[in-house]
């Protein structure tokens, strides 16, 4: 499903543990690592595919996350040329995103990156708040810097904590698991 623009409808997955920290995971058999997301079903609402892709990519289900906030209309982003298949039509320019800010309260143990047939992740840990906006892939790090930032009020006041300035230094990783 094409928009007119040639966009892509999608959703992004912001997930929240306790600490503050983010899921970051590694796209397999790849070295890029991103947020959960997944395009739109044509059938589907942003919230009822964001359930989809979260159970597809993570293994969690409804149950295992609190849904804190998601960002206004589409946040939109350009594919490089080189991504781009030319020979397709309607052809897809990138992808127009709605970002779902979620907190985890179940186990760390309910996250499983083999759930579905094809995992798209190999590997994951949790990072700082800001790491994923500046680690992301270049054409990706606008749309990640304008999803973080609306989020992050929001973090700051549940937490109680101060995410400080979007920092360009490096996030440290805790609890990395491969799939199985």
């Amino acid at each position: 499903m094409i928009d007119v623009d040639g966009y892509r409808p999608n959703v992004g997955i912001v997930l929240l543990n306790a600490d503050g920290r983010l899921f970051w995971a590694r796209r397999v058999h790849r070295d890029g690592w991103q947020f959960p997301q997944g395009g739109m079903r044509s059938d589907e609402t942003p919230l009822e595919a964001m359930y989809r892709e979260l159970q597809e990519e993570t293994g969690l289900c409804a149950e295992h996350v609190e849904v804190l906030a998601s960002t206004r209309g589409w946040l939109r982003y350009k594919l490089p040329s080189r991504y781009i298949r030319h020979h397709q039509h309607p052809t897809c320019i990138g992808q127009k995103q709605v970002w779902f800010l979620l907190k985890l309260v179940s186990g760390e143990d309910a996250l499983c990156l083999n759930a579905c047939e094809k995992p798209e992740f190999d590997l994951w840990r949790w990072v700082d708040f800001w790491y994923p906006a500046a680690h992301v892939v270049n054409f990706k790090r606008d749309v990640y810097h304008r999803a973080l930032r609306h989020f992050a009020p929001l973090v700051e006041n549940m937490l109680s904590i101060e995410l400080g300035p979007q920092p360009q230094g490096r996030g440290t990783g805790r609890n990395k698991r491969a799939a199985a």
